[in-house]
């Protein structure tokens, strides 16, 4: 497995772990828990979900200096508390320094998440105000 270079301090309680990585591609298993839900029948909320692919895609790119500039998602099936999900991310494309990610999430079997994401690699970090 090749070493991970970016986001390296995630918390993997809330946005899963990578347990596959090679160039242009990542796995990053996700088990929402208790606190993650919306409601009383344990329906976990997006964003938890958003999150969780959108670490496999920075994965995917690992890049240290990479980050989110848009993406484009669905889901397509609930999730329950509980319930893992296995996203799988690939780099598709590549111009300059953009780089498209396709997510797709997989729980039980069935797709319940997929999407595309648009990542950018700048020279330095984003916070770094140095000139």
């Amino acid at each position: 497995m090749t070493e991970l270079r970016t986001h390296r301090s995630i918390d993997p309680l809330l946005c899963g772990r990578v347990t596959e990585l090679e160039e242009g591609r990542a796995t990053v298993w996700f088990t929402p828990s208790k606190a993650m839900t919306a409601d009383e029948w344990g329906l976990v909320h997006g964003g938890f979900l958003f999150g969780a692919a959108d670490y496999a895609a920075m994965a995917a790119v690992n890049d240290p200096n990479v980050v989110l500039a848009s993406s484009e998602i669905r889901f397509l099936a609930p999730v329950k508390k509980g319930q893992s999900v296995r996203f799988d991310a690939r780099v598709v494309g590549q111009k300059g320094k953009r780089r498209i990610v396709a997510v797709e999430g997989i729980s039980e079997g069935k797709p319940v998440f997929t999407g595309e994401f648009t990542a950018v690699i700048p020279d330095r970090h984003v916070l770094d105000r140095e000139n």
